[in-house]
């Protein structure tokens, strides 16, 4: 059994953003997270500029206008919001 051990400063949140289709946190010892914005559907359903407002803290990104809070750990995690799933691509 392998056990994912976190170092809380490499960790820690620099820079958030979101575009039309991902939610991507730079971490301060580099790292890039990248993942899908369908995971967080109140970040998915917001307008750019509200997903623009955030709130860094040592452990995740909080989003004020949408009452959004998402950790480092369960982006690591790969864990989705409850309730996400993933948008059926339209053909044509």
């Amino acid at each position: 059994m392998t056990i994912l051990q976190i170092e809380v400063e490499d960790a820690r949140p620099v820079a958030a953003q979101c575009d039309d289709s991902h939610l991507i946190v730079t971490l301060a010892d580099g790292r890039v997270l990248r993942a899908p914005l369908w995971w967080y559907p109140r970040l998915l359903s917001a307008t750019p500029a509200r997903r623009a407002v955030t709130e860094l803290s040592p452990l995740g990104v909080h989003w004020p206008e949408i009452d959004e809070d998402i950790s480092v750990a369960s982006i690591l995690r790969g864990a989705k919001a409850p309730g996400a799933t993933e948008p059926v691509p339209h053909n044509g």
